[in-house]
């Protein structure tokens, strides 16, 4: 016996000819000659489906760093929390920075689809991350092309004197300026 369970709202009834089984993503999405699918739209790292291997590779966009690595690990966990990924085949890929996992087989659906149609809804929670950095990133940089009053000063504004700040004149030190004491 089958158990069904809905969580929410009832999902209002269409006319038989209003259902629609499709389901629309936006990506940023090339094909290769090959046939496999490179998703570029996170800000960290690439995801390509490799269709003659039946796997998804996350490969870095720029440099390898910390924020690469768990890119590509908050990806394999969504998919692997998703079932669309063999949890025992995530591993790190041929190329330097890479990781890659095996896509589960299924007689039911079209594995690469679902995969696709996954990869899309973990970049939807991704999305306000790499939004923030983006408009973090011009906040700095409208505050130091163009600083708050409080921030800055008119040109005379400061007085000059002879001896200001850490470094007084006459008493510049090389590296070894006490090794003769030895």
């Amino acid at each position: 016996m089958a158990v069904k369970v809905r969580i929410g709202e009832p999902k209002p009834e269409l006319a038989p000819e209003e259902q629609d089984n499709s389901i629309n993503v936006q990506l940023v999405v090339r094909k290769s000659l090959n046939g496999d699918i490179y998703i570029s739209d996170h800000s960290d790292i690439d995801i390509i489906i490799l269709k003659g291997k039946n796997k998804i590779l996350a490969i870095a966009k720029d440099l390898m760093s910390e924020l690469v690595y768990g890119a590509q690990d908050r990806l394999f966990t969504y998919l692997t929390k998703r079932g669309i990924v063999v949890p025992e085949s995530i591993q790190a890929g041929s190329v330097y920075g890479s990781m890659e996992a095996k896509i589960q087989n299924s007689t039911d659906f079209d594995a690469e689809n679902m995969a696709i149609v996954n990869i899309s809804r973990w970049m939807d929670s991704e999305r306000p991350y790499f939004e923030f950095m983006d408009e973090y990133e011009e906040m700095e940089m409208e505050r130091y092309v163009d600083p708050d009053e409080e921030d800055s000063t008119e040109l005379g504004e400061v007085p000059q004197e002879a001896e200001k700040g850490a470094l007084r004149p006459g008493y510049n030190y090389g590296p070894y300026w006490m090794s003769y004491t030895y």
